[in-house]
């Protein structure tokens, strides 16, 4: 089950007294990552002032999760195009979030697992200065051709990320390993589990239930 005081308090530091004025944009795209980030998103709305900004890389999939969890997005790019190519999803990612980062501030950008969208919205704040918090960090298979290009995507984000947040004790060693300090890497667990915890508590009706793909 993850540990959401290890966000709140693990992302402040020593500023905890600031943690009212914090504002987080949440970075997805795909049904996947919409379903681990639903109850983050949810969570910390409690504490804290948090926008979404969905990349469209899924689109209906994607839209299931939103209306499930009632989530409305503050910002989406609507990026998913018939053909699409990684190049260009990359680019319209990277750009779409760098506008929105320009516009407005944000203490952090959270992203999740290995996506494209993670990976090109971690780069977006990276650039921009905004510190990047990676949830489900420290996957690894250390073969950049499988999966592809999810082992590339995962890879850089880390690279880019100040905050890991680690699902197992074996994400957080490979994350050790890599030459990252433990004193920024978490081990929160899945959060997969408490998507799952939130519908059975909601009483979510058969018809809106989704078929899993994590």
């Amino acid at each position: 089950r993850i540990l959401f005081k290890n966000f709140l308090f693990v992302s402040i530091g020593s500023n905890a007294c600031k943690i009212e004025h914090m504002k987080i944009l949440v970075i997805f795209g795909t049904r996947p990552e919409a379903i681990k980030m639903a109850p983050l998103v949810l969570r910390l709305r409690h504490d804290l002032d948090v926008k979404v900004c969905v990349t469209g890389q899924h689109r209906e999939m994607l839209d299931q999760v939103l209306e499930l969890f009632q989530i409305t997005p503050e910002y989406d790019l609507n990026l998913m195009k018939p053909d699409q190519n990684l190049a260009n999803l990359t680019g319209e990612v990277l750009n779409g979030v760098t506008k929105i980062l320009q516009e407005e501030k944000f203490d952090w950008v959270l992203v999740q697992g290995d996506t494209t969208s993670t990976m090109a919205g971690a780069m977006a704040a990276f650039y921009q200065k905004v510190p990047v918090g990676h949830v489900e960090a420290g996957l690894r298979t250390y073969n950049l051709a499988s999966p592809f290009p999810e082992e590339l995507n995962r890879q850089l984000t880390t690279r880019m990320s100040l905050l890991h947040f680690a699902p197992t004790a074996e994400s957080k060693q490979n994350l050790i390993k890599e030459g990252f300090s433990e004193n920024n890497i978490s081990i929160t667990g899945n959060t997969v589990i408490e998507a799952l915890n939130w519908v059975l508590k909601h009483s979510v009706s058969k018809d809106t239930l989704l078929t899993t793909d994590f």
